[in-house]
């Protein structure tokens, strides 16, 4: 059975192009805005989203509340900003040639973000989270899953177009198959992998798939 593939390294953290220019304001140092990303990510996890306070971050970031107002108008918009640029990043599937690859290359990838630590006390905080500010969780939804789920439609069309799925397949649900195991087993219930776990599974969603 195949070996599992290296997954990549985590993302940077997120910044602006370089030498962005704000409408009618001055241009962003990159410096700052990846000082600030990274401080917000250390303050979300340590306090929680309600309690996350913009000063709070421009301390840890060492840099005046001023620089953060110039990137995001409001806590709201920096977490929306921030998390989804993260998400979005590692989320491209890879192409391997294969549907099982391309599934066990995902799952890989997954795994890695979700085993980081600040990820595992950020993502239940925002999920629970949600469920008390509306405006956060549409506006994640929209930034996050439908961009996401947009991108793994990529790895079912690739399928099909080898073959390897009927046209009719139901992606719907087989995206919802694909990340809610793996999701649940590390995001949730905060269980460890065997270190066959993802190949199994990925056996398991392919067949899942072709069923």
């Amino acid at each position: 059975m195949p070996a599992t593939p290296a997954p990549q390294s985590p993302p940077p953290a997120p910044g602006r192009p370089p030498g962005r220019r704000l409408p009618g304001g001055p241009v962003l140092q990159d410096s700052v805005t990846e000082a600030i990303a990274a401080a917000f990510f250390e303050e979300l996890a340590a306090t929680g989203y309600a309690r996350l306070s913009l000063e709070a971050v421009a301390k840890r970031a060492g840099a005046g509340k001023a620089a953060i107002y110039r990137r995001w108008a409001s806590k709201l918009e920096m977490t929306v900003d921030l998390v989804s640029a993260v998400a979005v990043d590692a989320s491209g599937p890879a192409d391997t040639g294969s549907l099982r690859g391309d599934v066990l290359a995902f799952l890989a990838e997954v795994a890695h973000a979700l085993n980081q630590p600040l990820a595992a006390r950020i993502i239940p905080d925002l999920i629970a989270e949600g469920g008390r500010t509306p405006e956060l969780a549409e506006a994640l939804f929209t930034a996050v899953r439908d961009t996401r789920r947009g991108k793994a439609t990529r790895l079912l069309d690739r399928a099909v177009d080898r073959g390897e799925l009927p046209a009719a397949v139901d992606r719907e649900l087989a995206l919802d198959l694909l990340a809610g195991p793996l999701y649940w087993r590390l995001a949730v219930v905060h269980t460890p992998t065997a270190p066959d776990h993802l190949d199994r599974l990925a056996d398991k969603l392919v067949a899942a798939f072709r069923a």
